[in-house]
């Protein structure tokens, strides 16, 4: 009962181990059959026509080998524009949450999420308080920190006419101790008025030191007076910094991510005892960052200013330029970061989308080929099989980018003739008589 399911699997497994390991022996056997004069069966097979032997003879007038029939395509690289493409995300070029820096009762309507604000727009407003009474008070202390310095700078001349004086009253004194001392030693003065201009003179060297302080201390009085100026001063611009502060402005033009703070709701500054510091979040989307993260193999094909191009999940298309190129990698990934500028004036792109990126770099020379030609030798490895001196022969290729109209291909000469169709039905070394595709009749290559 299970002897015929046994012979047929056995007859299976030879000839399939004939037509995959024993092909050559396949052909010889089958060209033995068609010389004895046995018609062997066609097989009509549109995609890829089945090779036809065809006998080529050496000079020597013997048969040398058997060529296959194959279809062929004469290609010429050319130079193609090239792009390192990178998955990425949307991001606002801004992003801030507005703080108050003083503490204060909102007194503003609120503004509602999503509204566009302008820059210098006021967001919140917060009541004044005493800080009005504060800044007058300031203002009064500055004005009469500065009547004080006319006051201490009139003090000047004085104190400078003092010194004049007791310069010259020690000058005196000094006349009058010479004369004495001279005298004295003639005989002609007595030793009481010797003692008396020489205590003259003392008085005189003290006088002119007190008159020296007291100019001293009348520029120290001055230094003093502008020294209270500018604390006032300082007051004054501690006081109108308060006032600045209880108005809340955007910092730049966006779109409110948040409402701004409720009327009545305390902020203060940092958010510290346990009121609110946020006023609102703004965000802005023009003009937006599209950011990727590049390999290391492809980081130095791209420079700053480089255009790209975008597509987002939604469909849409969009172009800029590099603005940013890490110089570090990410220590987990070992990529680098990179941002595209896109002009976002409708604010169509949102802030988190996915987009595909693709950056613009040098051009590169490439085949424009059917994707169909594309094979695989023994070992795996992606290729094409071209026509060189009337043989087949296997080359690796890069795939670049797939196109509508066929499939870019790197790695081969400038001139080459790729096999089409039948390259799954040659080797390495396989004579072929390539048809090109085109061309009214074949050309036969040996």
């Amino acid at each position: 009962m299970r002897l015929f399911p046994i012979v047929t699997a056995l007859l299976v497994a030879v000839a399939l181990f004939f037509v995959v390991l024993r092909r050559d022996d396949l052909f010889r056997f089958a060209n033995d059959v068609t010389t004895d004069g046995e018609a062997l069966p066609v097989i009509d097979n549109a995609a890829a026509p089945a090779p036809a032997p065809v006998a080529i003879n050496t000079p020597e007038g013997t048969l040398a080998a058997q060529a296959v029939h194959v279809v062929a395509q004469h290609s010429q690289a050319q130079d193609v524009p090239n792009a390192v493409r990178v998955r990425g995300e949307s991001e606002a070029a801004r992003q801030v949450t507005v703080m108050a820096e003083t503490t204060g009762t909102v007194i503003s309507a609120p503004i509602r999420k999503g509204a566009f604000v302008e820059v210098g727009q006021t967001l919140c407003e917060l009541s004044p308080g005493t800080r009005r009474a504060t800044l007058a008070e300031a203002q009064a202390r500055l004005a009469e920190a500065r009547a004080r310095v006319p006051e201490a700078e009139a003090r000047v001349p004085e104190a400078q006419a003092r010194v004049a004086e007791a310069e010259a009253r020690l000058v005196e004194a000094r006349l009058n101790q010479t004369a004495a001392a001279r005298l004295s030693e003639g005989g002609f003065a007595s030793e009481i008025r010797l003692a008396g201009s020489d205590a003259a003179l003392s008085a005189g060297e003290a006088a002119l030191t007190s008159a020296r302080t007291g100019l001293e201390s009348v520029s120290a009085g001055i230094e003093t007076a502008r020294a209270g100026v500018q604390a006032a001063e300082a007051g004054v611009e501690r006081a109108m910094l308060e006032i600045d502060y209880l108005t809340i402005e955007a910092p730049f033009s966006g779109l409110l991510e948040t409402d701004t703070a409720e009327l009545g709701e305390l902020l203060q500054s940092g958010g510290g005892g346990g009121g609110s510091g946020a006023c609102a979040t703004i965000v802005q989307l023009n003009p937006i960052k599209l950011v990727g993260f590049l390999p290391e193999s492809q980081v130095d094909k791209v420079a700053l200013g480089s255009r790209a191009g975008a597509r987002l999940a939604s469909g849409q298309e969009v172009t800029g330029e590099v603005t940013f190129l890490s110089r570090s990698a990410d220590e987990t990934t070992r990529t680098f970061r990179v941002e595209v500028a896109v002009a976002n004036e409708d604010m169509s792109i949102r802030d988190g989308q996915s987009v595909e990126i693709a950056i613009e770099t040098d051009p590169i020379r490439a085949h424009l080929l059917p994707a169909s030609a594309l094979t695989l030798n023994d070992e795996g490895q992606l290729g094409l099989r071209l026509v060189v001196d009337g043989k087949a022969d296997f080359s690796r290729v890069e795939l670049i980018r797939d196109t509508p109209d066929g499939v870019l291909i790197a790695g081969l000469p400038d001139r080459a003739d790729i096999i089409t169709v039948g390259q799954e039905y040659v080797t390495d070394g396989v004579p072929v008589r390539a048809s090109y595709s085109g061309e009214g009749q074949s050309e036969v290559s040996q």
